[in-house]
């Protein structure tokens, strides 16, 4: 999986959703649809790398807050920009113990999210369906949590395996050093308040267990997004705009 990274200087969990395998036997289509961490921070360098991927469109996940202290896509990108914060409360990470474990916190933390931003959920998995729109972006902060639950529930309706969802989320782990220390190079007092090192581990186990209770809790994945909007003609075209042919994807 290592070719769907796509290695920019300043942006450093920006990947393609492409490549991945469906249970069906189909794969995910290349530059279709990207998950990224905060593309505020995308810089002039990185311009032709990024305008040679042809986005259009970008989804920012991120607090209204968050988008005013961190900034978003530069107006050079020339993609139509969508805010669609996902509804929760704010984590505590002082909740965090040990005994608890990275996975079962954070599967804790992705079903409240579940919960409370349940229709803004549905309403990105909408907007990546219209793949006329793309080729898409969705980001937030780190790219780890509210764009890695975006990114599971679609891999899933494209029918990926837990396995493979749960695979393409414990990437997000790699990009850590590579931001810490541009970090450290660019904001050394920021840097030196960074979170604990649990804060940016992303175990395939906290997916596997998101995706396996919210199946207990509300049924299927289709099933928790149709309550709020997500149609059978929304999964037909994410899966005809997504999905191809396991020799041509």
């Amino acid at each position: 999986m290592v070719d769907r990274w796509i290695r920019l200087s300043s942006v450093f969990n920006f990947r393609d959703l492409g490549g991945i395998p469906t249970v069906s036997g189909g794969v995910t289509r290349h530059g279709v649809v990207f998950r990224a961490d905060n593309l505020g921070r995308l810089d002039v360098a990185d311009k032709e790398l990024f305008m040679a991927l042809g986005v259009r469109t970008v989804i920012d996940l991120r607090r209204h807050a968050e988008v005013e202290s961190m900034g978003r896509v530069p107006e050079w990108a020339g993609a139509t920009w969508l805010h669609h914060h996902l509804e929760h409360e704010l984590w505590d990470h002082d909740t965090y113990t040990e005994s608890v474990g990275v996975a079962r916190w954070l599967a804790d933390r992705y079903a409240e999210l579940l919960a409370s931003g349940a229709p803004d959920i549905a309403r990105v998995i909408a907007l990546l369906s219209d793949v006329d729109s793309g080729p898409t972006v969705v980001h937030c902060v780190a790219g780890k949590d509210r764009t890695g639950l975006i990114s599971a529930l679609t891999l899933s309706l494209l029918d990926v395996s837990d396995e493979e969802i749960a695979a393409d989320y414990a990437l997000t782990e790699l990009s850590e050093p590579a931001y810490t220390t541009w970090l450290r190079r660019t904001d050394p007092e920021a840097a030196s308040k960074v979170q604990p090192a649990f804060y940016v581990q992303t175990p395939a186990q906290a997916m596997l267990l998101t995706l396996a209770e919210l199946r207990s809790r509300w049924g299927s994945v289709y099933d928790y997004l149709s309550r709020h909007g997500v149609t059978e003609a929304h999964v037909a075209s994410l899966r005809a705009g997504l999905v191809a042919d396991a020799a041509t994807g």
